[in-house]
């Protein structure tokens, strides 16, 4: 009869602990103590007209670079952002700011066989580092298929496409680079991370 009585003690410790583990997790999760802030507007009632959207909210970015191309195409870019694994992803819009439906040039997905293979890119791309004289050109998988938007042939009026391209990323130190995309202008854009 000990044996029963001693289990349903360990029971009870075992329980009692995992309420009070419990509990103290609860507390833990709290707004962390200031109880006389109040905030100053509901999260549905936060269309303040005065504030400037942000990206989270679906608005886009304002761009660093717009390179103009043929045919009232814009290409956008928002950001450069270099990666741990040693790589730069450009993020853009591809846009038709003219008044009908533009094809995008075949040009835009460069002039490499391997490239050529697998259908509309921007594998054109590059990025110019003037500071070290060098030239990037896009990643490619394994299979040859080229690190960047694929898929698209023409772009309808006031079309946005989102777009992204990645580059081997150049030494830490340089941030400037000059970015080039076959029938557009060039533009210089800076790397962040």
């Amino acid at each position: 009869m000990s044996m029963r009585i001693t289990a349903k003690a360990r029971r009870g410790m075992v329980v009692l602990t995992a309420a009070a583990a419990l509990a103290l997790g609860v507390a833990g999760c709290g707004g962390g103590g200031d109880d006389d802030k109040k905030p100053t507007a509901s999260a549905s009632a936060s269309n303040d007209n005065g504030s400037d959207p942000s990206p989270q909210d679906g608005q886009a970015e304002e761009p660093m670079a717009e390179l103009k191309g043929s045919d009232g195409l814009l290409l956008q870019i928002t950001s450069a952002q270099r990666d741990v694994g040693g790589f730069v992803t450009v993020s853009g819009n591809l846009k038709n700011d003219g008044a009908k439906r533009v094809t995008v040039p075949a040009a835009v997905r460069g002039n490499e066989t391997e490239i050529l293979r697998h259908g509309m890119s921007l594998g054109g791309a590059t990025l110019v580092d003037g500071k070290d004289k060098k030239r990037y050109y896009v990643l490619r998988d394994t299979d040859g298929r080229p690190l960047t938007t694929t898929g698209f042939s023409s772009v309808k009026p006031g079309e946005s496409l989102a777009v992204f391209i990645q580059f081997p990323a150049p030494p830490t130190s340089t941030a400037e680079v000059s970015f080039q995309l076959p029938t557009f202008a060039s533009g210089t854009i800076q790397i962040s991370g």
